[in-house]
């Protein structure tokens, strides 16, 4: 494969990183929610080209850890996402409140290879 360097503005891909620490005791309905809901809302945006989850193999908080990560086009796309959906998208998760930890970052892609 070609090595791609994205060095243009306009080439730029983002990735909005999403780290979750999950309770173990309700880590399968979790599971079951993310996939079946909340990355399909997250699609649904039309904001997001792509999302891969990922688990975490290094568990040293406890629970289970999961990432999840959202490709988009731009800077400009996330933000937004941050404006028009994430607040309703969050809120979403309430009924795992105090069960979950989550860290979100914005990563840009320089190269592919």
């Amino acid at each position: 494969m070609k090595n791609k360097i994205l060095s243009d503005k306009n080439k730029s891909m983002y990735i909005y990183n999403v780290t979750i620490n999950i309770d173990s005791d309700i880590q399968q309905e979790w599971l079951h929610w993310m996939q079946t809901e909340h990355i399909p809302e997250m699609l649904a945006t039309g904001k997001f080209s792509a999302a891969k989850m990922v688990r975490v193999l290094a568990e040293e908080m406890g629970g289970v850890t999961y990432a999840v990560q959202y490709t988009t086009d731009s800077k400009a796309t996330l933000d937004r996402y941050y404006k028009e959906d994430a607040d309703i998208l969050r809120s979403k998760s309430q009924k795992f409140e105090g069960k979950f930890v989550a860290f979100r970052t914005e990563l840009q892609v320089i190269s592919e290879h």
